[in-house]
């Protein structure tokens, strides 16, 4: 199991991750939300994660996102928006990178659906909590133990990524009650909005290694 930090929006700070032991940094490239980055900003903040592969979220992926995906050498696209299954399609078929497509959960069917838009056509299902306020990053979880009974319709060839109100108090029992492939976290690290927590991060890292590496086989 992976750890993605996401929303990061300082050099310091994705360089603080990986020496935490993230897997992942993510940036948020779409306009308009409280930790968006500018492209420029972006390539900073990347250029400092060292090893940890390169996640850029977009909502509503713009013509041009395969063009800026190139330029930053993302290793993952995070599509947060209403794109269709034909567009993350194409996106996947447009460059080396993987298509993450998320779904914003209150109830197992939405689960259940965005597997059947979207499980065949792309890389992973990243399930986020809904809200109004935005269409992610606001700290909004959903209940695990609803998605759990179905979490086996999910073809092992697309991977289950869990963010959603995660911190290192309640990551332990995500991992458990869902076995995702990868915990994101993004507001769960902060000491303020867009500022990343070094103790923060630390604890959540040690807390996902610890909950992944106590799982027996099922």
């Amino acid at each position: 199991m992976r750890v993605k930090i996401c929303g990061v929006c300082r050099p310091g700070d994705a360089a603080r991750a990986v020496r935490a032991g993230a897997d992942l940094v993510g940036v948020i490239l779409a306009p308009g939300f409280e930790r968006t980055c500018t492209e420029q900003e972006a390539a900073a903040i990347l250029g400092s994660a060292g090893h940890a592969l390169r996640v850029g979220v977009f909502v509503d992926a713009p013509g041009d996102t395969a063009a800026i995906a190139e330029r930053l050498r993302l290793d993952v696209l995070q599509l947060h928006g209403a794109e269709t299954p034909e567009q993350a399609a194409a996106l996947k078929l447009a460059g080396p990178w993987r298509v993450w497509k998320a779904a914003r959960v209150r109830e197992a069917e939405d689960f259940l659906d965005a597997v059947d838009l979207y499980a065949e056509v792309v890389d992973g299902l990243l399930l986020d909590g809904w809200s109004a306020r935005a269409a992610g990053g606001t700290g909004a979880g959903f209940d695990w133990n609803e998605v759990a009974p179905h979490r086996v319709v999910l073809p092992a060839s697309c991977e289950l990524i869990v963010g959603g109100g995660l911190t290192s108090d309640n990551v332990t029992r995500v991992v458990d009650v869902l076995r995702p492939d990868v915990v994101d976290v993004s507001s769960g690290v902060e000491s303020a909005q867009g500022w990343k927590s070094a103790s923060k991060m630390d604890a959540f890292v040690a807390a996902a290694r610890a909950a992944a590496g106590s799982q027996r086989p099922q």
